[in-house]
């Protein structure tokens, strides 16, 4: 693993590690994997949470294959997470990532199915990835034999640097959507900050895509919250959650849109776990036990 973040993702990245609780570690200790792998696991064994998908993030090429020199914030190896998904088994469910550009790409994407991954990461915006590329059909068909559904971030971002701002639109998934790959468009295509809104857009694919779900991961910031009361519309039998740790869990934006009472937002804000104080704004708001669960209907392999 490497971490490279400069100017605002280096600021952002020391105030999440903070709100998280590992305040004052360094990118650079030698020992930062491990006091983060031991503060998850300590969080999630102390949440109502049974397991969780831990994310690997790939380095960032050109369409023809090239490795794009200098980019990407950080990267997480596919081995990485399948050894931690190994070593806790009970706890961790591995997502590999894999460029679809890679010259090793559909022999790196059987290897990482045969080694337990359980869906694919990327974020297009961020990895410069064309998801409707006609080069990349091979590798969605690919993926759709595998049975193993593609996490895809969708909407704003403001953690990583982005590459291509363009697909960050959930139209971006048009292609492996029609390839028969089980798509799961991070944050519904919300606005971030100031950028684009692609949540109607998420919207309006889910009728034309039985295939087609979304996650309401970082929900609990200004803009993104806007749209809970949308996401409770029919719209919920399409939606699983997110935690998008180490994001930043606020309880003020449920409040303040009215979503919670008083007495619900003082629970929660005292509730120092993020991943538990997550979980309980999202209750509280209304979402069913099905949004929690469905996941694990989607997942390849299906665990329980």
């Amino acid at each position: 693993c490497w971490m490279h973040p400069t100017g605002w993702y280096s600021l952002l990245g020391k105030f999440m590690c903070y709100h998280i609780g590992l305040g004052g570690i360094s990118f650079q200790s030698p020992d930062f994997d491990e006091r983060y792998v031991a503060h998850l696991l300590k969080l999630l064994k102390a949440s109502s949470l049974a397991q969780a998908v831990i994310l690997a993030n790939d380095q960032v090429y050109h369409a023809d294959g090239r490795l794009m020199a200098g980019a990407g914030t950080f990267y997480v190896p596919n081995d990485y997470v399948l050894k931690l998904a190994r070593e806790h088994s009970s706890v961790f469910l591995p997502a590999v990532s894999i460029h679809p550009a890679r010259p090793d790409a559909l022999e790196e994407l059987d290897r990482c199915v045969a080694a337990g991954a359980v869906m694919m990461k990327c974020l297009p915006n961020c990895h410069n990835i064309d998801c409707n590329d006609p080069r990349y059909r091979k590798f969605w068909e690919r993926m759709a034999e595998l049975k193993l559904p593609l996490l895809a971030h969708t909407g704003g971002e403001h953690t990583l640097q982005i590459i291509e701002p363009k697909y960050a639109d959930p139209l971006v998934l048009t292609l492996p959507l029609e390839c028969g790959v089980t798509c799961i468009a991070a944050h519904c295509g919300g606005r971030g900050f100031i950028d684009p809104e692609y949540f109607h857009i998420f919207e309006e694919m889910t009728t034309r895509h039985a295939n087609l779900y979304g996650d309401i991961s970082a929900f609990n910031i200004p803009f993104r919250s806007k749209h809970y009361r949308a996401a409770l519309r029919p719209l919920v039998q399409r939606l699983v959650h997110g935690s998008d740790y180490p994001v930043p869990v606020f309880t003020h934006w449920a409040w303040m849109r009215g979503l919670i009472d008083w007495p619900t937002f003082r629970r929660c804000e005292a509730i120092a776990n993020v991943i538990e104080r997550d979980y309980q704004i999202k209750r509280a708001i209304g979402f069913p036990e099905e949004v929690f669960t469905r996941i694990s209907k989607l997942m390849r392999g299906r665990p329980v």
